[in-house]
């Protein structure tokens, strides 16, 4: 495992399939059952969840996508590039949103990816970026699907 920075360390952060780091640190206490989902959940979900989500320096998540939305929150580090790649069969056309702290250069602070909506994250600068993303309705790795 390539060496986390001391503040990132603290994190107690572990290796993401989709590449990065991260760490649940929330599932909530609702369940929404399956029958009040829209179609295509395969069974009942938490009604949200959330990671914390670390990219290092050359680091890119592969592309991804997940049957909920996910809010994606900057917290520090360079801002992250992420990609959109539509929401077809596989990623395409693709087009770049930056998510961090610089709002007067166009950045943004949180961004929602809508639910199904293929994405990619990579730092957008020579610092590591980290995130918070939360999924609602909650994540399952049933409802993630990795290009």
């Amino acid at each position: 495992m390539t060496e986390l920075p001391d503040w990132a360390a603290q994190l107690q952060l572990e290796p993401h399939p989709e590449g990065g780091y991260y760490r649940q640190t929330w599932v909530s206490d609702l369940t929404i059952p399956k029958d009040a989902l829209p179609q295509g959940y395969p069974a009942e979900r938490a009604a949200g969840t959330a990671i914390l989500f670390l990219l290092l320096p050359g680091q890119q998540s592969a592309w991804h996508t997940v049957r909920s939305a996910e809010i994606w929150l900057y917290h520090r580090g360079a801002p992250v590039a992420l990609g959109l790649g539509g929401d077809g069969p596989e990623p395409a056309g693709e087009r770049t949103v930056l998510v961090g702290a610089d709002i007067t250069a166009g950045q943004r602070p949180q961004y929602i990816v809508a639910p199904g909506e293929w994405q990619r994250a990579q730092p957008h600068g020579d610092e590591p970026s980290l995130v918070s993303c939360i999924v609602v309705p909650g994540f399952d790795f049933a409802d993630f699907t990795m290009h």
